[in-house]
């Protein structure tokens, strides 16, 4: 997915609970965690790994990758109200 450059600018500040609460309200369940990682899945088959780590924010490679995992668009960011 490519996000424009207004997206990012929001995106970059997202902690990890925020991905994790919009995750849930997007219907996603988690699996199991071990460690810091936890496992989340979709009805739809989909699944993804989130390192979690309180009130921490991701690199913008590894934002990339979890975003892309899951399959959000910008649309979608918009719901769950992670951008504006």
């Amino acid at each position: 997915m490519s996000y424009s450059r207004e997206a990012w600018s929001q995106l970059k500040n997202l902690k990890c609970d925020d991905i994790i609460g919009a995750l849930e309200k997007d219907g996603w369940r988690q699996d199991r965690q071990r460690g810091s990682a936890r496992a989340y899945y979709h009805s739809s088959g989909r699944r993804v790994s989130i390192y979690y780590h309180p009130k921490k924010t991701y690199g913008r490679k590894l934002l990339k990758e979890v975003l892309d995992d899951i399959g959000w668009t910008e649309a979608d960011l918009r719901r769950l109200k992670l951008i504006r």
